[in-house]
């Protein structure tokens, strides 16, 4: 579970219209670099690199990691359409971002006449509530509770839908819930050979039994 060291590669995109409504009183898009294009695999910035940008992902998704001593990779989050990511307590990353697939990203710097910490309170804090659901998965002993939990929240951060697209690959699912790749392929097998989820194709997912999921993620 190594972490990959693809170089960045990012070219610029025509702006959005589309803007988070928390950031569009207190932060504007770039003017050097509006929205810039990542290819899967791309670096966006990396661990120990400075901080002091927000960033949007405008389409696709990216991943969040950091590599441990021992050499393997452990994912943090997952960010998808809309979502917002950066921040750090201090000057500096404490992890890397990297695009999963073909990734729109759109930068934001702070307005110097705004005071932000009203608008950004309510992100911060839905992140650590993310964070801390994230620990709880981990907690549990049963992997086929951590993949179920990853499930529920990947289609309810997708609309609740039926139909869900999942980006990554399994070994990044591994890395995100702290199991090996062959175990991954074994409960999505399970998962469906028990008619719970339907795989339609490798990065999609159809949940048949949203019921049953749910009693197995809580």
């Amino acid at each position: 579970m190594l972490a990959y060291s693809t170089p960045r590669s990012a070219l610029p995109l025509q702006p959005s219209d589309a803007l988070h409504p928390i950031l569009s009183e207190s932060f504007v898009p770039a003017k050097s670099q509006p929205c810039s294009f990542f290819p899967a695999g791309a670096e966006i910035y990396g661990q120990g690199e400075k901080a002091g940008k927000l960033y949007q992902v405008e389409f696709g998704s990216v991943r969040v990691s950091r590599l441990l001593a021992d050499g393997r990779r452990q994912i943090s989050t997952f960010l998808l359409a809309g979502e917002i990511f950066g921040f750090e307590a201090d000057d500096t990353h404490h992890f890397s971002a990297e695009a999963i697939c073909a990734t729109g990203i759109r930068f934001f710097r702070l307005s110097t006449r705004a005071d932000i910490s009203r608008e950004l309170l309510p992100l911060a804090l839905r992140n650590l509530t993310r964070a801390q659901e994230h620990l709880l998965v981990l907690g549990r002993q049963n992997a086929t509770e951590r993949v179920a939990a990853f499930l529920v929240d990947m289609a309810e951060r997708q609309g609740g839908l039926n139909q869900i697209a999942l980006p990554m690959s399994r070994q990044d699912i591994g890395d995100y819930l702290g199991i090996t790749i062959e175990t991954v392929s074994r409960i999505f097998s399970k998962l469906r050979e028990t008619g719970i989820i339907k795989l339609p194709s490798l990065r999609n997912i159809e949940i048949r039994k949203w019921d049953v999921l749910q009693r197995m993620s809580q």
